[in-house]
């Protein structure tokens, strides 16, 4: 049984993943609204961002500086 496991997580985990954040974000919009869900959502995808380049080891100042246009750049 384990084998069928494996061998399904391997050939088809993106699928699986899909449609698990598919029906969890169908979830949170009938529960907490597609606005306060959309929200929710970008917070989450901001925090990742961060916390993603933080890890790369650059500074705070150096995201932020990278995330605004060109002309608000020191």
């Amino acid at each position: 049984m384990e084998k069928f496991w494996t061998a399904l997580w391997q050939h088809h985990s993106g699928k699986l993943l899909g449609g698990g954040l598919g029906c969890l974000i169908g979830v949170f919009v009938i529960l907490f609204g597609f606005f306060n869900t959309l929200f929710v959502m970008t917070c989450t995808i901001l925090g990742y961002v961060v916390g993603k380049r933080i890890d790369e080891r650059e500074t705070i100042v150096e995201i932020i500086e990278k995330l605004l246009p060109p002309g608000y750049r020191r």
